[in-house]
This record gives C-alpha cells, sequence and structure tokens, in this order.
C-alpha cells in the first residue's frame, strides 16, 4: 500500500524547504519531534528525565507532531532540529529529494506482538485460519509484518478476518469480546496480559534486529548539536541496560495514567527481548531488514545506500566515549 495521502504534507515540505543552515545558540537549545507519546522511545525519556542530555550540554524540548509523517515534516521544514519515528519515513522522503538522513538507533526490534484470549488453541500460525484479528492501520509496521507472517506460513488476509483500527486502540475490540486475536505493541500488550490473554508470538524474536525506530536529521544539521544529542542518547541506553527499574521509573513518569505494573512489565519485556538497543548504532543488517518490508509493500523501491543514509560519525564517537 502506497503512502501517497500521508506524504502530500512531507513532499510539501521537501519543495519549500531552504538548504540554509540553522544558527545554535551557545547552550545548544534543540527540539526533538516526535510522532507520537511511546513506550518505544522511553532512551529519549530517559536521556531527558535522566539528565544525560544536561550531561552532554544539551537542552532538548520534546514536541509532539501527532504522527510520523507530521515529525518528519517538522524537521524537513526546519520547525525541529531532529525528528523520532520509523526510518522508512526517513528513507521514503530521501528517495523524494528530501535532505534528510538517520543518526541514531531508539528501538532495534520488531515491537509488535501477537495476543490470543485464553481459549484460542494455538500451536502455529496456520490455527489463526478464519479468525477475526485486530490490528492497526496499514501501513503500520505491525500489521506489514503480520501479513508477511501469514504469507510465510502459506496464507494472506482473506486467511483471516482483519480488523483494523487506529494504532494504539487495538485493545478495544479484545477487551469488548469482538475479538479474540490482536496484533499490538506496548503497553497494551502487557494490558491485554494483565487482563488473562496470552502472547502467542512475538515478532522481536522472531526477526531479530530490526531497526524500528530512528532520530532523523536534515543533512545540514549543527554537527556539535547532533553529536551531544547521539552522546546523551547514548549514555541513556546504557543506563537502561543495568538499570531497568529506573528505567521503569521514568516510564511511570512519562505514563502517569498507566498502571505501574504494566509499565514495570512492559519495560522488563522490551529490554530483555532487545527491543530497546544497546547503543546507538544503527547496524546496516537490521536496517536492511526493516527496510525490505517497505519494499515488500510498495512504499520503496530499494534499499536506501547504507553509507549515505546513515550518519555514522555521531555513533562511533559517542560509542567510543568511555
Amino acid at each position: 500500500m502506497m503512502l501517497s495521502k500521508q506524504w502530500s504534507a512531507v513532499l510539501s515540505a521537501v519543495l519549500a524547504c531552504s538548504f540554509a543552515g540553522h544558527a545554535f545558540a551557545a547552550d545548544k537549545q534543540v527540539v526533538v519531534s516526535q510522532g507520537f507519546q511511546s513506550m518505544l522511545y522511553l532512551p529519549l525519556y530517559v536521556a531527558m528525565d535522566g539528565g544525560f542530555f544536561k550531561k552532554a550540554g544539551l537542552e532538548v524540548t520534546k514536541q509532539t507532531a501527532g504522527s510520523p509523517s507530521a515529525a518528519l515534516t517538522a524537521v524537513i521544514s526546519g520547525s525541529s532540529d531532529f525528528s523520532m519515528h520509523g526510518p522508512e519515513w526517513t528513507a521514503i522522503a530521501a528517495s523524494r529529494g528530501a535532505p534528510v538522513n538517520v543518526i541514531a538507533d531508539v528501538a532495534n526490534g520488531a515491537a509488535d506482538w501477537i495476543v490470543t484470549t485464553q481459549d484460542v488453541n494455538f500451536k502455529s500460525v496456520k490455527d489463526l485460519q478464519g479468525q477475526a484479528v485486530v490490528s492497526a492501520m496499514m501501513p503500520t509496521t505491525g500489521t506489514s509484518l503480520f501479513l508477511k507472517l501469514l504469507k510465510e506460513n502459506g496464507m494472506d488476509q482473506s486467511s483471516v478476518k482483519l480488523v483494523q483500527v487506529q494504532q494504539g486502540t487495538e485493545i478495544g475490540p479484545l477487551f469488548a469480546g469482538q475479538v479474540k486475536v490482536g496484533v499490538m505493541s506496548e503497553p497494551n500488550l502487557d494490558r491485554a496480559v494483565a487482563h488473562g490473554m496470552k502472547v502467542v508470538v512475538g515478532f522481536p524474536k522472531l526477526y531479530g534486529d530490526y531497526t524500528f525506530a530512528a532520530i532523523t536529521a536534515r543533512k545540514n544539521v549543527d554537527p556539535d548539536a547532533a553529536q551531544r544529542l547521539v552522546n546523551g542518547l547514548q549514555e541513556a541506553i546504557v543506563y537502561m541496560q543495568s538499570n531497568p527499574t529506573a528505567a521503569a521509573a521514568i516510564a511511570k513518569k512519562e505514563f502517569p495514567t498507566l498502571e505501574p505494573a504494566v509499565v514495570d512489565a512492559a519495560v522488563h519485556r522490551m529490554l530483555t527481548e532487545g527491543v530497546y538497543p544497546k547503543g546507538v548504532e544503527v547496524s546496516k543488517a537490521a536496517l536492511q531488514t526493516a527496510m525490505a518490508t517497505q519494499i515488500a509493500l510498495g512504499n520503496l523501491k530499494a534499499q536506501p545506500d547504507y553509507s549515505e543514509f546513515v550518519v555514522q560519525k555521531y555513533t562511533r564517537q559517542a560509542m567510543a566515549a568511555k
């Protein structure tokens, strides 16, 4: 499925953008635009709330754009310095002439799972034949991976009754008893588990390294500001791996309406299943795996040139620092 409707704003920004650089204040105040507030983006929140950006000499303002395309448009237009979302948005924009690339990893696992009610007898994917399955609207990665999984098992979308809803609302039809199977991300996954449902497939374990979310910047980004951002993010990621309880405490602050036990379970799951990376490096293999999904969907014509698309100098310096 093509993204033409969602890309109109992005393409307008590409055509209208100026390639002139920004002037930064001495204290390096920057803006990071996120598509939405998400547990997936916890490394950024830990870097902000845990003081790691401050330690790096950076004051970060977080803005929520409402969608990945809107967050990316903010970077292209110059209203924000960095954006955070799936790298596929950046790759598609770059293929259409936008002066953007990826500078750091945020999530390195395909952060979606399949959950069922207890009465579903699940031994293999083929057991989903004929089931009503709720998932987010395409081209969401979770739904894309679910359809890919069906294909790999000799099935297709017609093999199930796919109910597509707005991302983040997948749990509603499950709780209402309208479906018995759902494809979802955290924290809704562990909300479902807390209500007695079971996880039957985990895409992080199934697909391994997968660049799921990353930091995007314009090609003419202030290099010192970018390096400080990546440095702070790297320290936050390392901190999360060795201090999961403290990371969960920050998550509770960022998501105050969620049950604390659900937050603890969600952070634990994403740490142990490799969704949260161990460093800011965007590996070539992980990026290619993610881009292959978009190529299969027809959203991207070819793999981006890794050496051009991923700026490695920032991550290398950040990961080499002691």
